[in-house]
This record gives structure tokens, sequence and C-alpha cells, in this order.
């Protein structure tokens, strides 16, 4: 049986009590890079469960707000302070920019006039990344007790991942309109599959999501 994705992480964040603090899900293994003095998967771990603890007390008797737009903007104002906590205590650059697109909260780790975002926190294939933005939904479903879908990019990682999978459905898009014939796609995320999906249905075609993680990819269709 196929299901069609239709959100970017696929509904993968867990439930947590308000008020509750959430499990730190592990982050990736992050290989040495020679010459760069910054912390291992381990020092990764204890600053962002430092950090959460303390957005956490903060915000421990939230006002929810009593719109969607307003909630989102404090998803991104829990989000951004959990964020930078995390930085301070991992002694890493980097700025957070805040914004809200479509019906989620999206912020973004970025170059600031200090330094550079350490490409450490993507990891390979975008994992660390991954594991920081449950980490920050986790915070910010703790802090206003409601479930989080923002989206997290450090260095405009998905912004250039969007750009690539965007170039990659549109020519698979392009066969399968001249051929007729439906076109499996390569395994991707959660994220890209979701990108995919938005393409093939603005070119009025259908798409399915098959298989099981890590191998779960698009499968293209003609209308």
């Amino acid at each position: 049986m196929t299901e069609q994705d239709t959100s970017p992480d696929e509904r993968s964040t867990s439930s947590v009590t308000e008020g509750s603090a959430p499990n730190v899900p592990d982050v990736p293994d992050v290989p040495d890079v020679p010459g760069q003095d910054v912390p291992g998967q381990d020092d990764l771990k204890g600053a962002a469960a430092e950090a959460r603890d303390d957005v956490g007390s903060a915000s421990a008797a939230p006002t929810k707000p009593t719109t969607p737009t307003s909630l989102l903007e404090r998803e991104g104002e829990v989000a951004a302070d959990f964020l930078e906590q995390l930085l301070d205590i991992a002694d890493m650059d980097g700025d957070i920019d805040v914004d809200v697109d479509g019906d989620r909260a999206a912020v973004a780790i970025v170059d600031s006039e200090e330094g550079r975002v350490s490409r450490r926190l993507v990891g390979s294939d975008g994992k660390v990344l991954e594991a920081l933005q449950e980490l920050t939904r986790l915070a910010v479903q703790s802090a206003t007790g409601e479930r989080s879908r923002l989206m997290l990019d450090v260095a405009g990682y998905r912004a250039e991942r969007r750009a690539a999978v965007v170039t990659i459905a549109q020519a698979a898009i392009a066969i399968v309109k001249s051929t007729g014939d439906k076109v499996a796609m390569d395994p991707m995320t959660a994220f890209e599959r979701k990108v995919v999906h938005d393409q093939v249905l603005a070119a009025g075609l259908v798409s399915e999501s098959e298989g099981v993680e890590p191998q779960r990819h698009v499968v293209i269709l003609p209308a």
C-alpha cells in the first residue's frame, strides 16, 4: 500500500505534555574536521539538553496565543531562544532568523558577523540538522503545550537542497508527461519528498510515497 506525504516531516513530532521536559533524541555522529575546534556529538547533545531545560523553565506558564499566526510567531520566539542558548553553550557562531512560512514557523541559523555557522550542524545528508530540528520542536512543544511543525534550516542547507530537488522533480515530471509511464525516484528525506509532491501537484500529475525509511521514495504517475 502506498501513502502520499502530507507534510515535510510526515508528522514525526512526538507528543509532549505541557510543561514536561521532552527526551533528547540522539544527535547523529559527526566526523571530526581537521583544523576545526567545535563540539562533538556528546557536547551538542548536552548543550541541547541544557538549553531545552532553560527554555522550558522560562516558559513554565505560557500564555497561549489566540490566532494561528500568533501561535506560529510564539513558536519562532521560543525556538530562537532555545537555539541561541544552544549556540552559546556550545560556543558556536551564528545568528537566528525567524519567519512564518505558510502554516508553519520557519527558523534559520545563519552566518553572523562573528563567524560562519559550523556546517557540522548540518551533518552528512542533513542528519544532524534533522536531529536539531526535532530537538527544537520538542522544546517549543514543551513551552507552548502545542505540537510544533516548525522548519529549521542551517546555513541555507534546506534552501539549496530544495532548489536541487525541484530541478530533479521537474525532469522526472517531463519524462512522465512524454512517455505516459510512471517514474520511481531515488530515496529522499520527508522534506525532499514533500518538495517533489508539491511540484507534481502543480504539474497536474499524481505522486505517491512508497517503501520504508531510509529507502522511502516518491513515485510519479500519469494523471
